[in-house]
């Protein structure tokens, strides 16, 4: 069953009013009430003029919005983050090892350690723990701590030790700091000691956390590796999870290469997602036109031009959308390349209505922007990312150099020229924070970037649907889709967080496809 099955019109039609509020309505600007009908919004109106419902939910004056749509999250790892072991905050090498020995005294002497969140150039002294030291950390057990971008980190002797064919892979490092292959392959190693059932428990901690938030949909990235058997269980479990009554909606991306008829039978709703075409920024693994500012090198290139035109050529032919992973203008413009490779065989036209996406997209000039608004591509993107590493002393200063930290995730630039926007979180590399992610949309570092808040709303709520090919959702109006978030605002318009110091508004109540999937009550 496909996903909009899944996710398709109620049979049931229970009527719910939900009366008594301040409803942003673009078809009513004066709504008080809303009526769902299973999973449609059946009318909007003012409460005097609401229709008879089979029960009825006082909003207390509170505000209705649109909900929200993470368009980047990897479930698993966000739960983990929420309920174990996350190194997000450490302030250096020492606090990190503290935090792991602290850990592991809880564990079992044949557990694994596996954690992420590590962020070397928040700390005074950006030297890394040794790997030795890692694994006295954590008792001598089997380690692996992912930086925060997820594309490097330390392997423990033991881990190098029972898995020797790590040695040969694309970014070994014998000191036990690896990159590239290495990094995946040795991730995925460690990963194979968690069941299917602890992966989705984990997942099921996320997701719920999502609703608290006023998230109604996410789109998980899915990043399958050989040397992890139960990624397939994993990822079906997961896009099953968000059928359930109870959760947000889980739409899965299969990041494997040409892979899209096995994405299809999968569930998945596109073929790619995190198929990564480079690496990331932090990690210097970024593909880059010009070298790092700091190291003498492009970075990485995972995929080439011909690559991503058999990946697209792939998808057509099935029928799903595709997506990569491209963080620097060099990864971007080998994207660009592929899809103008295949466009004289699949048609302009086709191309465009296909919604394919480029995740991430933080490097860019005008041309490449020029090139994306011709082939119709979706951009997923992470604010939040120019909040914790941009500005003129920020991360990505240090690797690139002033201006081009400054000019990376040029908000306004891609929104102003017609490329879709779609807001994502890349959780656990950055928190679920819808509203975070808003506000570093209003307070770019750089100012020339900011968007306006109604389209940084919109790419946050609609503009998620949308990449997903979901025409009727994101707004307030008969018959779309009944996704909507309960704020504690008694305002009638979306709050101002231009002020750097203001509050985020707090999640009352979320409602995914009709039904109640989250109630502060």
């Amino acid at each position: 069953m496909s996903l909009l099955q899944q996710h398709g019109h109620d049979q049931t039609l229970e009527k719910t009013l939900w009366r008594g509020g301040r409803v942003l309505s673009p078809s009513s600007p004066a709504a008080t009430a809303l009526l769902t009908e299973g999973d449609r919004i059946a009318w909007v109106g003012p409460d005097a003029d609401a229709p008879a419902a089979d029960r009825t939910v006082d909003l207390d004056g509170a505000l209705v919005t649109p909900a929200f749509v993470d368009s980047h999250v990897h479930l698993t790892g966000t739960g983990a983050s929420l309920v174990g072991l996350h190194l997000a905050g450490s302030r250096s090498a020492a606090e990190v090892l503290e935090r792991v020995a602290e850990t592991a005294e809880a564990l079992a002497p044949d557990a694994v350690v596996l954690a992420g969140g590590w962020d070397e150039t928040a700390w005074a002294d950006p030297a890394l723990p040794a790997a030795e030291a890692v694994e006295r950390a954590a008792g001598g057990r089997l380690v692996y701590l992912s930086r925060t971008c997820g594309h490097t980190g330390i392997a423990g002797p033991r881990l190098l030790a029972e898995h020797p064919g790590l040695a040969g892979l694309d970014g070994f490092e014998a000191s036990g700091v690896l990159t590239r292959a290495a990094h995946r392959a040795a991730r995925a190693h460690l990963q194979t000691a968690v069941p299917v059932a602890q992966r989705l428990a984990d997942a099921r901690a996320g997701l719920a956390h999502a609703a608290s938030l006023g998230i109604a949909a996410v789109a998980e990235m899915a990043v399958p590796n050989p040397a992890d058997p139960l990624i397939e269980d994993e990822f079906q479990g997961l896009i099953a999870l968000g059928g359930e009554p109870g959760l947000p909606a889980v739409y899965g991306w299969w990041g494997e290469l040409a892979a899209a008829e096995k994405a299809r039978d999968l569930g998945a709703h596109g073929c790619g997602g995190d198929l990564s075409v480079d690496g990331s920024i932090g990690a210097r693994t970024a593909f880059l036109r010009q070298p790092y500012r700091d190291t003498d090198t492009v970075g990485a290139q995972y995929l080439t031009a011909e690559d991503v035109a058999a990946h697209l050529l792939d998808c057509h032919r099935v029928g799903l959308p595709a997506a990569f992973h491209a963080i620097g203008d060099a990864a971007v413009e080998t994207v660009l390349d592929g899809l103008d490779r295949v466009e004289d065989a699949l048609g302009i036209d086709a191309i465009r209505q296909a919604r394919h996406r480029i995740e991430h997209a933080e490097l860019l000039d005008s041309a490449l922007i020029a090139r994306m608004v011709h082939h119709g591509v979706h951009a997923s993107v992470q604010p939040a990312f120019d909040a914790a590493w941009g500005g003129l002393d920020g991360m990505y200063a240090a690797r690139l150099g002033r201006a081009r930290a400054l000019a990376a995730n040029p908000l306004s630039k891609l929104a102003g020229v017609g490329v879709p926007l779609a807001f994502g979180s890349d959780s656990p590399v950055t928190a679920l924070d819808p509203w975070g992610g808003v506000r570093a949309a209003l307070l770019h570092h750089y100012p020339v970037s900011r968007l306006p808040m109604a389209a940084a709303f919109s790419a946050a709520t609609r503009g998620g649907w949308r990449a997903l090919g979901i025409a009727d959702s994101g707004s307030l109006a008969p018959s779309m889709r009944a996704n909507f978030t309960v704020w504690d605002l008694t305002v009638e318009a979306l709050p101002d967080l231009s002020d750097p110091d203001s509050s985020d508004p707090t999640c009352s109540m979320t409602v995914a496809g009709g039904r109640l999937v989250y109630s502060r009550a």
